[in-house]
Formats: structure tokens, C-alpha cells, sequence
């Protein structure tokens, strides 16, 4: 029995019905997404509309989740350092009068902002790509490099507005994974006659 027969023999032991659910938690797992999942369900004897509905469907649902804790996490980061900001810039006003305590605050004032990180080489060539494609490019183009949840949040981190990820990825994870699945149908359809 070759490995095709037995993913739809797999398959096959899950109700028909259940099935696309499949498709679309496995589009919820990066790396695999919605194109790898809609594939396999090709693969697997799923109608292939059916698979690359389901498999994008689940893809989309995470990312929304990702981007929108993402944008949670990052509102909270910035304000809690536009209020570190505030209660140090008071403290300057409050010493100002004594002039060793001002000169000693701009230095104090220094200490506070920690170093940043270096940013890994998949975080680098990905914002290389925003700069120049924007964010439409780097939506379009990023799932060669990375899968659609990290670019979605390193996207949101970045600062680029919710609804615009949203928009990009969405039209992303569509035309891949329509791309994959015309693929996989035509391949499949190669190999079977």
C-alpha cells in the first residue's frame, strides 16, 4: 500500500462529515497552515473546494487570534512604557530645582531604556521586505520564509494597525493556499490518470 492510499484510508475512518474540521485544525498549526492542510485533504480524497475552504478557514481563525492578542500585548508594552516615561519625566521636574539631582536624572533617565535585541535573521528579512513592499508585499511574499502566524505577529509588534495585517493576511493565506490546492489537484490528477 503506498503512503497516498494510506492517508485516505486514514481519512476515510473519520466521518465525511468531521472531515473538513480536520482540514481546518490542521490549518491552525504553523508551518503546515492552510496550504499544507488543504493539500492533504486533496491528497486525502477531499473535494478539493472544500479542502482549501476549510484548510484557509482554519489558517484565518488563528491568525485573527494571533494578531488580536498580539495587539493587546503591544498596546499594553507601549503604555506601560509611555507611563515609565511620564512618572520619570515628573521626577525630573520635581529635582530640577537641585542642580547635582538634575544632572545625576539624565543619566538615571538613560538607564531606564534597556537595550533592544537583536532581531533574528527570519525577523530582519522580514521587515527588510515591509520596508520594501510594505505590508501588502511582505503578507504576500512572507510565506516563504515564514509561516502567516509569525509574520502576522512580528507585523502587529512592529506597530502596523490590526486591520491592515488582518486584510493582507487574509488575502495571503487565500492565494496560497487556493495555489497549493490547484497544485496538489493537478499533481494528484498527473499521478492517477
Amino acid at each position: 500500500m503506498s503512503p497516498y492510499e494510506g492517508l485516505q484510508n486514514l481519512v476515510d475512518q473519520v466521518p465525511a462529515l468531521l472531515q473538513p474540521f480536520v482540514v481546518a485544525l490542521a490549518g491552525m498549526v504553523p508551518y503546515i497552515e492552510g496550504e499544507g492542510s488543504a493539500a492533504l485533504g486533496v491528497i486525502a480524497g477531499i473535494n478539493p473546494v472544500l479542502a482549501a475552504v476549510a484548510g484557509a478557514s482554519g489558517n484565518i481563525l488563528i491568525v485573527f487570534v494571533i494578531v488580536h492578542f498580539g495587539d493587546r500585548i503591544r498596546s499594553a508594552i507601549v503604555g506601560r512604557r509611555a507611563e515609565k516615561k511620564a512618572a520619570v519625566g515628573s521626577r525630573v521636574e520635581v529635582l530640577a530645582g537641585a542642580p547635582a539631582a538634575a544632572g545625576a536624572d539624565e543619566h538615571a533617565e538613560g538607564r531606564d531604556l534597556a537595550p533592544a535585541k537583536k532581531p533574528s535573521k527570519g525577523r530582519e528579512r522580514l521587515m527588510r521586505w515591509v520596508v520594501r513592499f510594505g505590508v501588502p508585499g511582505a503578507s504576500l511574499i512572507g510565506p516563504l520564509a515564514l509561516p502567516t502566524h509569525l509574520t502576522a505577529a512580528t507585523l502587529v509588534a512592529s506597530g502596523v494597525r490590526r486591520n491592515w495585517v488582518l486584510l493582507w493576511q487574509v488575502i495571503a493565506i487565500v492565494m496560497w493556499t487556493t495555489l497549493i490546492t490547484l497544485a496538489a489537484t493537478g499533481i494528484l490528477t498527473v499521478l492517477t490518470g
